[in-house]
């Protein structure tokens, strides 16, 4: 019997020793097959869905002091995606409008924003007033962008490095006087201008176009304003409500119908509604030419149906109808005197911000070529500090 306990006894022992390295085995076995799992989940992750860079290890280092490349790469894609540094690009117009109709729900932007001013041309092709317009702009940068659309059929001639309108044309498209091409012109320079997140006003000019006051006023002047800058009349008259088509009903009914000037000057909302709009913009298409004008009903019937409390309903361009036609008065060298432009820039009354002002326009417009030498002469009193 005691031989029999003995020898149980080493068995059990034996069997004790084989269970537990086997066990150990196994989860040695275990160990390595979840190691293995756990490096391809990290690999997969790595590759879908790319760490973010530390920013905390900025906190210990000085501000002028080189970060990872991965943060740099990082920040500078970021930085020229809501800033762009070219205007040129490839995209499609169907491209352009859908991506500049984005509108971030968040308010507080995530980078320090200084609201700038989106000065938009369309031009038929060169600039014979640059110079004043360079004058205008100088000291200034970082305050304005400049987007130019130049009509291909004409020729075009890049300025000098030194001239703020360097480089700053955007992809044009061929432009008709009181066609939808117009209005596409318009649509287009608004697009590319709102890809830039830190323009918050837009004007559009020509290139007959001058502006009133100095740099300064006018970006108070637009900046400070609660409503935007487009008209948006009710001209019973046979070249108003008579250029009315009934094929555009319901969606567009007579009481919607406005008239305005094509100068309009936008905030960033306005200008995303302007862009955004796939309803309107067909039936003007279809159903709107001469002696429909496009660029004289299309903007204020929109706004007049979406969002009309955005407006001031007044134009900052000002020019001269008196003569009738369908032009406004150009002007020469010999027209060109201080007191003229004195008469343009106080010469009216209307209301700013809910009270009563008498400056009611920012630029003008139909100046000639032959406007350049006496407008810089005046430049110096033209663009002399004024205050709202």
């Amino acid at each position: 019997m005691g031989i029999f306990a003995k020898e149980l006894s080493t068995f059990q022992i034996t069997t004790t020793i084989i269970f537990f390295l086997s066990l150990s085995f196994f989860i040695v076995i275990l160990a390595m097959f979840i190691n293995d799992k756990y490096k391809k989940i990290i690999v997969y992750e790595d590759i879908y869905f790319p760490h973010p860079p530390n920013n905390n290890s900025s906190s210990c280092t000085s501000p002028t002091s080189s970060s990872s490349p991965s943060h740099n790469v990082g920040f500078d894609e970021f930085k020229d995606w809501v800033s762009p540094k070219d205007v040129w690009h490839s995209m499609s117009d169907q491209e352009l409008l859908w991506r500049a109709s984005m509108a971030p729900r968040i308010a507080e932007y995530p980078f320090n924003r200084t609201a700038k001013v989106a000065f938009m041309f369309l031009a038929r092709g060169g600039l014979p007033l640059a110079p004043l317009w360079d004058m205008f702009f100088r000291g200034h940068e970082g305050l304005f962008s400049i987007y130019l659309h130049v009509n291909p059929q004409f020729g075009y001639v890049e300025p000098p490095e030194s001239s703020v309108f360097y480089k700053r044309r955007i992809p044009s498209k061929a432009v008709q006087w009181g066609r939808a091409s117009m209005i596409d012109a318009e649509r287009r320079l608004l697009a590319n201008a709102l890809l830039d997140a830190s323009n918050e006003r837009f004007i559009l000019l020509s290139e007959t176009c001058i502006p009133l006051f100095n740099f300064s006023f006018i970006y108070t002047y637009l900046v400070n304003s609660e409503k935007s800058f487009l008209g948006l009349f009710d001209d019973p008259r046979k070249i108003g409500r008579g250029r009315y088509n009934k094929r555009m009903y319901p969606t567009i009914s007579l009481s919607d119908w406005r008239k305005g000037s094509q100068w309009f000057e936008a905030n960033r909302r306005l200008a995303v509604e302007i862009v955004s709009d796939v309803v309107f913009y067909p039936i003007f298409r279809r159903h709107c030419a001469p002696p429909c004008y496009m660029d004289e009903h299309y903007l204020p019937t929109l706004v007049n149906v979406v969002c009309p409390r955005l407006t001031a309903n007044r134009s900052v361009t000002w020019a001269d109808w008196s003569a009738g036609g369908s032009h406004p008065t150009t002007f020469v060298g010999r027209d060109v005197t201080e007191g003229f432009l004195d008469g343009v820039r106080f010469g009216s009354r209307c209301s700013y911000n809910g009270s009563d002002n008498n400056v009611c326009f920012l630029f003008g417009r139909k100046f000639h070529p032959s406007t350049l030498q006496p407008l810089l002469r005046l430049g110096p009193k033209l663009f002399n500090l004024v205050s709202i």
